[in-house]
């Protein structure tokens, strides 16, 4: 394998994060047409897919500190999106489910996600977006672990 160019690999880095900045621009500003947040359709979004969830899982799969999920989660109960639940035999932990509301809502933030997905993979056929895909993933994995010299 050869070696990539400096200025390629500067640009490639520089347009992927703009990209996730302006998908995530984007997805922000349907689900706000919506009345929704950002952080509380990706709520939705992780919920609609398995529930419940101790809030502690669900601060992980979000990447958020617990702190910031319990406000975010104050918010999304008082609008009736989201319930919590004691979970047994765990009197400090709670389960976070969604409401008849909130799977409505989740519904609406999957429709927005699918039509965003549809657009921006517009005119790809399945070959080029599964080699994407294994580059976006290997670039997490990389990601994932410590830089050289961090001494973690």
């Amino acid at each position: 394998m050869s070696p990539v160019d400096p200025r390629l690999k500067a640009a490639f880095a520089e347009t992927l994060v703009k990209t996730a900045r302006k998908l995530r621009t984007r997805f922000n500003a349907e689900v706000v047409r919506h009345g929704l947040t950002y952080p509380r359709a990706r709520v939705l979004a992780v919920l609609s897919e398995r529930q419940p969830l101790r809030q502690t899982e669900l601060a992980a799969d979000l990447g958020l500190e617990g702190p910031t999920v319990v406000r975010l989660l104050d918010g999304m109960e008082a609008l009736g999106l989201i319930a919590r639940r004691a979970v047994a035999g765990d009197r400090r932990a709670k389960h976070v489910e969604l409401t008849e509301h909130g799977a409505e809502q989740a519904e609406t933030v999957a429709a927005i996600s699918a039509k965003l997905r549809d657009t921006i993979l517009e005119g790809r056929d399945e070959a080029e977006v599964a080699v994407a895909l294994d580059l976006l993933r290997a670039i997490a994995d990389v990601l994932d672990r410590p830089m050289e010299g961090d001494g973690a």
